[in-house]
């Protein structure tokens, strides 16, 4: 298929990408698959991974859509078992699935659901040994690292997701190398209707770029940690916000 970009990813390399059935992930799937990346694009979702696999095999690509609930020992473990047998090894990860902010989850449920499921992916994928130059890249968010929201669950999981992210950083380096993306306001379907809000509107006036984000705005910072491009980049917590922490 055609590389608008090059990145210096080997055409082939796998990803594996949760949450890829809608929003970041579906972005970041495409975009991989652009970029000669094979993906594995995990999601709960099984229409809308299946939309996700649909637009990467007409373009072109090579993907594997898997059905999986990341928050599910067993499941995590048929899907990495279905994953290795249909493409072999996993060079880079992206742990973008989790509930949304605006989920009505009990504390302690929601901190488990969300940062749990960063931590088995994680593990489990690095179970077998990982191929030279594995790295991956958590999604957490400017909630919790450096703002604080009305979700108390969403703000403690994406803190505790980029400070698990300095752990593996700072002591599993020899493994994989590890990032994060901190996204701000993103135009996705969890966020649908929300620039039209009061609040919306009230959070752009704040932002110097006048707009929420896209989905390739976050797919291609997150392609480009994992990339050769950024192989000394190590353990960064990354806002992708439009300049809009600046101007709080």
């Amino acid at each position: 298929m055609r590389k608008q970009l090059e990145f210096g990813f080997t055409a082939g390399d796998l990803v594996l990408i949760t949450g890829a059935g809608s929003g970041i992930g579906r972005a970041t799937a495409v975009r991989a698959a652009e970029l000669g990346l094979s993906v594995a694009a995990w999601d709960l979702d099984q229409p809308g991974v299946a939309q996700t696999a649909e637009l990467i095999t007409r373009a072109g690509g090579r993907v594997l859509p898997v059905l999986a609930d990341v928050g599910d020992a067993a499941a995590v473990e048929r899907g990495f078992c279905a994953t290795r047998r249909e493409f072999g090894e996993i060079r880079y990860l992206v742990n973008n699935a989790g509930p949304s902010s605006a989920s009505e989850i009990e504390f302690d449920a929601g901190v488990r659901i969300a940062v749990g499921s960063v931590r088995r992916m994680t593990e489990t994928w690095l179970s077998e040994p990982v191929p030279p130059g594995a790295a991956l890249v958590n999604i957490a968010s400017v909630a919790g690292n450096f703002l604080g929201t009305a979700s108390d669950w969403y703000s403690a999981s994406k803190a505790a997701i980029a400070g698990y992210t300095r752990h593996l950083a700072g002591y599993r380096s020899d493994e994989v190398r590890s990032n994060a993306v901190a996204p701000g306001m993103v135009d996705t379907p969890r966020l649908r209707g929300f620039a039209a809000s009061e609040v919306g509107q009230r959070s752009l006036q704040l932002n110097p770029m006048g707009r929420m984000a896209v989905g390739d705005d976050i797919a291609f910072a997150i392609l480009f940690l994992l990339s050769p491009l950024a192989t000394y980049i190590n353990g960064v917590v990354l806002p992708v916000d439009g300049g809009w922490l600046i101007a709080q």
